[in-house]
Formats: C-alpha cells, sequence, structure tokens
C-alpha cells in the first residue's frame, strides 16, 4: 500500500505527498506544490523527497515552490528531478533565477526538469554553480504514459484539458515475489539465506541446496513463490470532465487503489465548473464508481463554500460512490 498525505487545509492550496516503503528503501514524491503545504511536514521531509510533479503551473499549484527549491536547492545526496507538462523548464528556470546566486561557484547540484509532452518527454539540465542561467536540452525520449520506471514502482502521466494541459498522475508500485511460509513449513523446509536465490531472477542455477539436500529450483518456485499485487494512487486535479475526459480518464484510473481528486465546485454550480474546466463532486463519484476505484479522496474544495456546503459535497460524493472522504486532518 502507498502511503498518502493531502496536504494543506480545505479552501487552501493543497497537494499530495505519496510514500513508497519497499522496505529496503523509501521512496517520496510531492504532486504539487502550493502555498503553505509544506508547512507540516518536517524540514527533514521535504529534503528527502524524491521527485516533485507538477500538474500545471497555475499559482495556486506551484507558489509554494521557493520553500522546497530553499530545502534543497544545493542538493547532491539526492538526484533532484522535476515533472510537469510543456513550458515547464522555462517556467522553472525563471524561478531558479529569482534570486541572487552570488556564491553559485561554490554550489554543485544539477537539477533536471522533465517537459511530458503528449508522446515524448524533454529533459533539460541546468547547474546550480552556473546559477541556473543556461538551459541544456537534452535528447527527447519517447513514452506511451509511463514516464518513470523505477525497479519500486512506475509513474503514468494523462494530460487533460484546464484551459491548457493539467496533468494527471498514477502511481503503481511493482508486484514483489513473496516466500508462501505456510506451503513452506508444510514442505518441512526451514528459512535461510536460499529463500533469496529462490526469489531472484537471475538465479539461473537448475538446483538449490537447502539444509544439505539438492532442490530443484523450478519446483521450489512453483511451489513456493507468489506475487503480491501492490498499492497503487492517482493524483487528478483541475480538470474538465465531459464525455472526452471520461474516455481517457477511465482506462487510466481502472482499479486503482486510491485517487485522490479535486472538487473545486457544488453540483449547483456546474455551469461555472464546465466555464473555469473545474469539476464537482458528482461528477468524480461516477469516473471512481465506473473505474472501479477503491477510495475516492476529494480535495481542492473552493472558498467560495462554507464548511457546511463541502459536507453537503461529500454526501453527493457518497450518494454515488459509498467510498468518498475528505483528508482526516480536515475534520469532516
Amino acid at each position: 500500500m502507498i502511503h498518502f498525505s493531502i496536504l494543506g487545509e480545505p479552501s487552501q492550496d493543497n497537494a499530495v505527498l505519496a510514500t513508497i516503503n519497499t522496505s529496503q528503501s523509501i521512496h517520496r514524491l510531492l504532486f504539487d506544490c502550493g502555498e503553505g503545504v509544506l508547512t507540516s511536514l518536517p524540514y527533514s521531509e521535504v529534503q528527502a523527497i524524491d521527485h516533485l510533479f507538477f500538474s500545471h503551473f497555475h499559482m495556486d499549484h506551484v507558489s509554494g515552490f521557493d520553500a522546497y527549491f530553499r530545502a534543497n536547492f544545493n542538493r547532491t545526496s539526492k538526484e533532484n528531478h522535476i515533472w510537469g507538462p510543456p513550458g515547464a523548464a522555462k517556467i522553472l528556470q525563471h524561478r531558479f533565477q529569482g534570486f541572487w546566486w552570488n556564491h553559485a561557484a561554490d554550489l554543485d547540484a544539477l537539477w533536471q526538469v522533465h517537459e511530458v509532452h503528449a508522446d515524448h518527454i524533454q529533459t533539460t539540465h541546468f547547474l546550480a554553480h552556473e546559477a541556473f542561467s543556461v538551459a541544456y536540452p537534452q535528447p527527447v525520449r519517447p513514452h506511451s504514459s509511463v514516464i518513470l520506471e523505477h525497479e519500486a514502482f512506475s509513474v503514468q502521466a494523462l494530460p487533460l484539458s484546464h484551459h491548457g494541459v493539467s496533468l494527471g498522475y498514477r502511481v503503481q508500485e511493482k508486484p514483489r515475489t513473496n516466500i508462501d511460509m505456510t506451503k513452506l513449513a508444510a514442505l518441512g523446509l526451514k528459512p535461510g539465506p536460499w529463500m533469496q536465490h529462490l526469489k531472484d531472477p537471475q538465479y539461473q542455477q537448475e538446483t538449490l541446496e537447502v539444509a544439505g539436500q539438492a532442490h530443484s529450483t523450478q519446483d521450489l518456485r512453483k511451489a513456493l513463490l507468489i506475487q503480491k499485487q501492490q498499492g497503487s494512487l492517482a493524483y487528478i486535479t483541475d480538470l474538465l470532465i465531459d464525455d472526452a475526459a471520461r474516455k481517457h480518464l477511465l482506462p487510466f484510473l481502472q482499479g486503482v487503489e486510491t485517487l485522490v481528486c479535486e472538487s473545486q465546485f457544488h453540483p449547483q454550480d456546474l455551469e461555472l465548473a464546465v466555464k473555469n474546466h473545474h469539476t464537482t463532486p458528482d461528477l468524480v463519484a461516477a469516473v471512481a464508481r465506473d473505474a472501479g476505484v477503491g477510495n475516492l479522496f476529494l480535495f481542492h474544495v473552493s472558498q467560495r463554500y462554507r464548511r457546511e456546503t463541502w459536507q453537503e459535497m461529500l454526501q453527493i460524493a457518497r450518494s454515488i460512490f459509498p467510498n468518498s472522504h475528505f483528508a482526516d486532518h480536515w475534520g469532516m
């Protein structure tokens, strides 16, 4: 299961921090970075974020970037990756250069900005010791929705309409191979280092020695190995949900464990929602239901409404998709 936190309060800027713990390593993915969203996180947690994904660059999704950048501007302990729609490199270079870099020559960090286009990714490098003054475009690489492939997880992107491109993201943990300990005991075999060889696809020896006795590796794998499906999380915000959008959203979200999606307007303000390319809880809940989502978390609600109306919006979503929620810390 992917652990996630919705950052920020209702009617304020929101973001999502996803954490993938493989028991051997921890990976942190931040989706959007609006004003004040990082204040609830320890400084060390901000410094540990591996990838920052922007849906788009409206002010309420990017205005907290300076806090993230301040914590990591010269980070060399891990790579610095930012993802976003076309135009990301130009926008972020302006933000990189919005400071007086009088000690730039002493800096060492490399920043990589990845622009996600419909069928390719354009990565641009920026060097801290040059005060981020030069953009270095890298070779273009194609993609077919999967933009980031890691041994523990993958990230897909989906372009959505918000008077321009707003990227939706899906994070999928990779299946893990485990030993069925009940079957192990039934076979009378004792656990040991040999089990790591059994799970390792690179191990090609025909036999494995267990307690001094040779066993067929293939037979042991058939008897003991099980594939454990892992968690998935989708982040969707600032979009128009119409028939065209549903056509792409439903397969993209099919079977996702957790969907975090904006719910900006009350259904009675549908005309205003459509005009601004935002959505309503009933439309979001219908997508969650039809895509077979596990749980729906609504966020990014408009400050035009009172708390009572937000609660009503949640009940509207639940009438269509019962597993609808707000963030626990919102107290609703």
